[in-house]
């Protein structure tokens, strides 16, 4: 790893990171282009009450970074992971990251979701992942190649925004598709 290189973990939610969250659903452009709209500050602690944000289909981890000094450590943003479902038995993960703007540029989204996708498939039997992103948004297209996602196409009027229907781009890894952090 490089100097310039921060060292990141990945972690249970715990109730000190709701504050990120809660700027995640008020702050308009907090999470750029992925921002919906305001939505209820109150369901963060809801969901974090009901199962930790570790649920059977659906859930987040938070991404730690390295202090600069000293042996702390601070969240930088959240992974996070949906099941999808291929057919009536076969299932994928569906993984999304949103760094805080002061962590994004750093390597650090591209590390934490190919240690996201270890994690996955070390502890579900999936075969897949999947990612999807913007077609605007080169940082993430790069980010998801560098964590050995291959691009597999575009989603037509993927989602409306701005005011209007936008593309996407979908990627994905497999169980079988090499490691980029390994050796």
């Amino acid at each position: 790893m490089s100097p310039h290189s921060p060292e990141i973990r990945l972690r249970p939610v715990t109730e000190a990171d709701l504050g990120m969250f809660r700027r995640f659903v008020v702050e308009p452009g907090l999470i750029g282009l992925d921002w919906p709209g305001f939505r209820d500050p109150q369901a963060v602690q809801r969901r974090f009450d009901t199962d930790s944000y570790l649920g059977d289909d659906n859930g987040r981890l938070i991404v730690d970074v390295a202090a600069e000094t000293g042996p702390g450590v601070g969240p930088a943003g959240l992974v996070s992971y949906q099941r999808r479902y291929y057919g009536s038995q076969a299932f994928c993960w569906e993984i999304g990251i949103a760094l805080l703007p002061e962590w994004r540029g750093q390597g650090i989204g591209w590390r934490a979701q190919a240690m996201f996708c270890s994690y996955l498939f070390e502890n579900t039997p999936v075969q897949r992942i999947e990612a999807a992103t913007h077609a605007e948004n080169a940082a993430e297209q790069r980010a998801l190649e560098k964590a050995a996602f291959t691009l597999e196409g575009v989603i037509r009027a993927a989602e409306f925004r701005a005011g209007q229907w936008r593309d996407g781009y979908l990627y994905s890894r497999l169980r079988t598709d090499p490691d980029p952090l390994a050796g």
